[in-house]
């Protein structure tokens, strides 16, 4: 019998156990309430309130199996919980799921060793006295946010895919990073993000985002929810109730969106309210205050009125609510860290993402555990309540399968993960994205034939990937990185690479953030338009390509040929040099305005701008 079999009849042996009139010896289980599924209220039943507690926590953990007896990780799981490795976390914890990350923790090798770690966690959750299988999940948004890389099929992101206009696109290709995932074991995807980027200068969202439109944001949200689910995972709306006009990183900082609720209503809502009435799985909050909606100063993780009043009660939403990172600097401002979950289920969340570590590097997930069980031993918090977010938890995991089987085949992980057909399916809609915005000196097409081509600017491996693609046509493809911020010296002597080029290529990556403003985090610097000013002024042709955020032509006007792709994926990359040499018209419309620098209130380019080739 082929292992995965076995493993799923030991889940259905040991499950039925729980599902059983009386489990483990205790008293039959009072029937469910309306609407409730018993054998979910009977599982709860046999739960002991720290377990209950345990499953609304969502955890990171170090190394790359289940049992790693990597010494480094080993260090690090001890520090944040005082055990070796995942499955002794689970044994010890019990807790309800657990986050993949590509780096800090670097949980992800390769396809096969994924799908063999999800499996230890899934064998060690159901060894447990009450066996419930793991929510396991991760960030795989596609573009810019993606912790599973090549061989995995690389999605455009939001931000490109909202350019293609196609939401048939976003359906498919959500769909396609579904099936992969539930390949990898990994059944919860933090996907997609229903922000709507109406701030140019927004430090976390940008390309994340489908655009400024809520009407166009609202119809690619539903149908990547509706591509998630026909793939077998659970898509998750963030970050409610809107992060997309911020100057603020609420990994590092506190937001504070200034909307009037007349506003709110009309650009953030919508989409989350599209988002509700798809029945979309899950919706993570944002650390986000927002006075409109609640005068308090409480961030919306922490907000009653927001959590319950608006998503719960207005909108009647009644899947899981899941915290942002509790980590982040955004949620942990005004209160301690062992009231932050206690006042997070009291504002009506669920489940409860990644709790921080001390400046001692100590995790405080036993810390906040407790609080939890003391909040409701001291009638804080009711045993009902947390009992409602255990049964939204477990009923999410019912619905996704994991009670039938929670197992990847992890015979056929290498047929699913970078299928041809996957690959081939993503190429097509990027190739759909990218977006001419500038070609004054009719540049382009660029016409066939050898040339002497400097490809410079940010990224090693985004301008090796142009040049290499430049040379398949026959150019001689020379590179220059640049880095985020390039100083003076490196400017000039890439200015007089220049000159001895026939054609230059510039990739800049969030060249607007040069100017002063409130953000947190260190700039890139007026460097990256510095240098694009001075290889226009070489007098060479010059194309500059945006691989982020498309609002970087603001800062370097003068450059008289720009695209902006919105990614920095090789499939991005390679759309990019079909346009140049016209193998690929462009046919991407910006899904947001660019406003000039320094003046939101002039429009350099509108939403729905793109030019395309006369044919």
């Amino acid at each position: 019998m082929h292992r995965r079999r076995r493993l799923s009849l030991l889940a259905a042996t040991t499950l039925a156990a729980t599902l059983g009139a009386t489990a483990l010896g205790a008293a039959p289980a009072a029937l469910a309430a309306p609407g409730q599924d018993p054998r979910l209220t009977r599982i709860i039943k046999a739960m002991t309130l720290e377990e209950k507690a345990a499953q609304l926590f969502v955890l990171q953990v170090y190394g790359k199996s289940a049992d790693t007896a990597d010494p480094a990780d080993v260090a690090r799981n001890r520090r944040l919980y005082g055990v070796d490795n995942a499955a002794q976390l689970i044994a010890r914890y019990k807790p309800g799921g657990i986050i993949y990350y590509g780096a800090d923790p670097a949980n992800v090798d390769d396809p096969r060793q994924l799908a063999a770690f999800s499996n230890g966690i899934q064998r060690a959750a159901l060894a447990q006295r009450v066996p419930v299988p793991a929510l396991i999940s991760i960030d795989q948004e596609g573009g810019i946010v993606a912790r599973v890389q090549p061989p995995a099929t690389q999605s455009p992101g939001a931000m490109a895919l909202a350019a293609g206009r196609r939401p048939a696109d976003a359906r498919a290709l959500a769909a396609i990073t579904a099936r992969e995932l539930r390949a990898l074991g990994v059944n919860a995807d933090y996907a997609p993000v229903a922000d709507v980027n109406v701030n140019p200068a927004n430090p976390v969202i940008g390309v994340r985002s489908f655009g400024s439109d809520p009407a166009l944001v609202s119809r690619m949200v539903t149908a990547q929810i509706d591509g998630y689910g026909a793939g077998g995972v659970a898509p998750t709306v963030k970050h409610f109730p809107g992060h997309g006009d911020t100057r603020t990183d609420s990994h590092t900082g506190v937001p504070r969106i200034e909307h009037t609720r007349e506003q709110w209503e009309r650009l953030d809502l919508p989409p989350f309210r599209a988002a509700v009435e798809r029945g979309v799985d899950a919706i993570m909050t944002g650390h986000l205050v927002v006075p409109a909606l609640d005068p308090s100063g409480d961030p919306a993780t922490l907000s009653r009125p927001i959590l319950t009043g608006i998503l719960r009660q207005r909108l009647g939403y009644r899947g899981v609510i899941v915290t942002d990172a509790l980590d982040m600097q955004g949620v942990r401002d005004t209160y301690g860290d062992d009231r932050i979950p206690v006042l997070a289920l009291k504002a009506g969340a669920d489940m409860l993402l990644k709790p921080p570590a001390d400046t001692a590097g100590t995790g405080l997930f036993p810390t906040q555990l407790r609080a939890v069980v003391e909040a409701v031993r001291g009638g804080e918090l009711s045993e009902r309540r947390l009992d409602e977010s255990v049964y939204r938890v477990l009923e999410l995991k019912r619905k996704r399968g994991l009670f039938r089987d929670p197992f990847a085949d992890e015979s056929k992980v290498d047929r699913i993960v970078g299928a041809p057909a996957h690959l081939a399916a993503a190429q097509r809609a990027t190739d759909r994205t990218t977006t001419l915005v500038k070609n004054d000196a009719g540049l382009l097409p660029l016409r066939p034939g050898a040339r002497d081509v400097l490809v410079a600017g940010w990224g090693a491996a985004t301008t090796r990937t142009l040049a290499d693609e430049l040379a398949r046509r026959g150019a001689a493809a020379t590179v220059r990185e640049t880095g985020l911020s390039p100083t003076r010296q490196t400017i000039d002597a890439t200015a007089a690479a220049a000159r001895d080029a026939d054609l230059v290529v510039a990739v800049t990556n969030r060249a607007w953030d040069a100017e002063p403003s409130t953000l947190t985090e260190p700039h890139n610097g007026p460097g990256q338009a510095d240098l694009v000013k001075a290889l226009v002024a070489t007098g060479k042709p010059v194309v500059v390509i945006a691989v982020r955020d498309p609002y970087d032509i603001a800062h370097f006007t003068e450059a008289p040929t720009y695209l902006a792709t919105y990614s920095y994926t090789a499939e991005a990359l390679r759309s990019a040099v079909k346009v140049l040499f016209g193998e690929l018209a462009p046919s991407g419309r910006l899904p947001v305005a660019i406003p000039a620098a320094g003046d939101s209130g002039r429009t350099l380019y509108p939403f729905g701008h793109g030019l395309g080739y006369a044919r």
